[in-house]
């Protein structure tokens, strides 16, 4: 069935032709609602019985049971056919009971009659994986029941030590980690951008001024270029040591150059801004 009807006439709902018991319980006025909006989130399967067939009573019974302990990955609407005869029409439906899913609006797969337990919920297992990455809410209730990480003391007494503005406490906290996990990514982010706020804390706050009033200075070149990084401005920091690689030669462009990558290094690599800038730093030093 998948694809083969139109649900857009029933975005228009009809006056209700009675109430149907049941909390997954849905008529022609809140199809919309119910079904098709709700669909966007998890897909909803729909069950058409009638009350003239106990067999498909007992579906409806059982899917209110599995809709109950599925963890929010799927919705139940349990439509009465007679008394909804437009969401029979627009399903097709040849017998009783229809089960169909629907996802995004639209129908995604079906059955027609009785199921045992075990094929009712494999079929709906292989509807939730065909929709997993696809719908926001499929697998929602499950990662926000997920119990957080317990914190790293080592990480949290680094960040205390870190607020307190205790840097040199900080930058050996994130190096014992270090001297004991050497290739722990967090810590090393972590220390490298300590490092930085330490070494910001005593910079003259004319540096850039003084670096403008005499390029030719590199360290007044470096001082300014991490008072920019500082006050956010990695662009103008990264631009002007690039200057810097460009007019000078032997240490002082080992410098310029070795100062610039650790400034890139407080940003992830895919940046654009950092793959700009060491762009322009290969045509500088070639």
């Amino acid at each position: 069935m998948s694809g083969a009807v139109d649900l857009s006439a029933l975005k228009q709902p009809a006056a209700a032709a009675g109430d149907v018991p049941g909390d997954h319980a849905v008529t022609e006025a809140n199809f919309e609602d119910r079904v098709l909006r709700r669909s966007t989130q998890v897909p909803v399967v729909v069950a058409l019985y009638s009350q003239r067939s106990p067999g498909s009573i007992e579906l409806v019974k059982l899917l209110e049971q599995l809709v109950g302990r599925s963890g929010g990955d799927w919705d139940l609407a349990t439509v009465e056919a007679e008394a909804n005869m437009r969401i029979a029409q627009a399903f097709g439906v040849q017998g009783i009971p229809t089960v169909v899913a629907v996802a995004a609006g639209q129908p995604l797969a079906d059955f027609t009659g009785n199921q045992p337990e075990e094929q009712v919920t494999q079929w709906i297992a292989a509807v939730v994986d065909a929709v997993r990455g696809k719908l926001p809410g499929v697998g929602a209730e499950t990662a926000a029941a997920e119990p957080e990480a317990p914190e790293d003391p080592r990480f949290v007494a680094a960040e205390e030590a870190l607020e307190r503005g205790e840097f040199d406490n900080a930058v050996a906290a994130y190096e014992a980690i270090l001297a004991a996990e050497p290739n722990n990514a967090e810590a090393k982010a972590a220390l490298r951008q300590v490092q930085f706020l330490s070494r910001v804390q005593d910079l003259d706050p004319a540096a850039v001024a003084k670096s403008d009033a005499d390029p030719a200075d590199l360290d007044a070149a470096i001082a300014a270029a991490d008072l920019e990084m500082f006050n956010q401005e990695p662009e103008a920091a990264f631009d002007r040591l690039v200057a810097q690689v460009k007019r000078t030669a032997g240490d002082d462009r080992t410098k310029a150059r070795t100062h610039l990558l650790e400034l890139f290094e407080l940003f992830d690599p895919a940046e654009p801004i950092v793959v700009a800038a060491r762009r322009k730093l290969a045509a500088a030093l070639y």
